[in-house]
C-alpha cells in the first residue's frame, strides 16, 4: 500500500516576511547587479535605456523563475497540484524590487530625464531599498533600533558594493 501524501504546511505570516524581504533583497541586488552590468558599456541614449528597463525585467522574471523552480525541485517528497505554480508565485517580490530601476531606466528612455548617468538615480534608490528592508527586518524581528540601524546598514553595503565595482569596472 503507498503512503498517503505529505501534508503541505500552511505559510505563517513569518513565512511571509521572510519571502518578502528575501525577495525584496534579492531583486534589490539583482537590479543594481543589471543597472551596473548594462550602464557599464557606455551606452546612454534613449534607446539604450529602454532596452536596457526591458532587460532588466527579463532578467529579474528569468530569476524568479529559475529560484522558483528551484525551492520546487529541492523539496523531497511528492508534490501537489499546482505547488510548482506556487512556489513560481511566491516570487513576486523580487520582481516587485527591480520595478522601480526599470523604470528608473525607461523614464530616461522616455525623455522624463537625461538619459545618460540614469544609472546613479537606479543605484541610490536600490541602496535606500536595502536599507529599509534590513532595518525592517531587523525591527519585525525584536531587534532593537540601534541593532536594526546597523542591520540595514549592513544591508545597504550589499548595494555600495556594486556601485563601487562599477565605478572601479568604467
Amino acid at each position: 500500500m503507498a503512503d498517503p501524501p505529505a501534508a503541505v504546511p500552511q505559510r505563517s505570516a513569518h513565512d511571509t516576511r521572510s519571502l518578502l524581504l528575501f525577495g525584496g533583497v534579492y531583486g534589490a541586488v539583482v537590479a543594481c547587479a543589471m543597472v551596473a552590468a548594462l550602464t557599464g558599456v557606455g551606452h546612454n541614449s534613449a534607446a539604450d535605456r529602454r532596452y536596457d528597463s526591458a532587460w532588466l525585467l527579463v532578467t529579474a522574471l528569468a530569476s524568479a523563475l529559475a529560484h522558483g523552480y528551484a525551492h520546487y525541485i529541492a523539496e523531497r517528497g511528492p508534490h501537489r497540484r499546482g505547488q510548482a505554480l506556487r512556489a513560481l508565485a511566491a516570487e513576486w517580490p523580487l520582481v516587485a524590487a527591480t520595478l522601480p530601476s526599470a523604470l528608473i531606466l525607461a523614464g530616461g528612455g522616455w525623455g522624463w530625464w537625461p538619459a545618460d548617468e540614469v544609472e546613479y538615480p537606479a543605484f541610490t534608490f536600490n541602496v535606500a531599498l536595502l536599507f529599509t528592508l534590513g532595518l525592517v527586518s531587523a525591527r519585525w524581528a525584536g531587534r532593537r533600533w540601534a541593532m536594526a540601524l546597523l542591520t540595514g546598514v549592513a544591508d545597504a553595503v550589499f548595494g555600495l558594493i556594486v556601485v563601487v565595482a562599477n565605478a572601479l569596472i568604467k
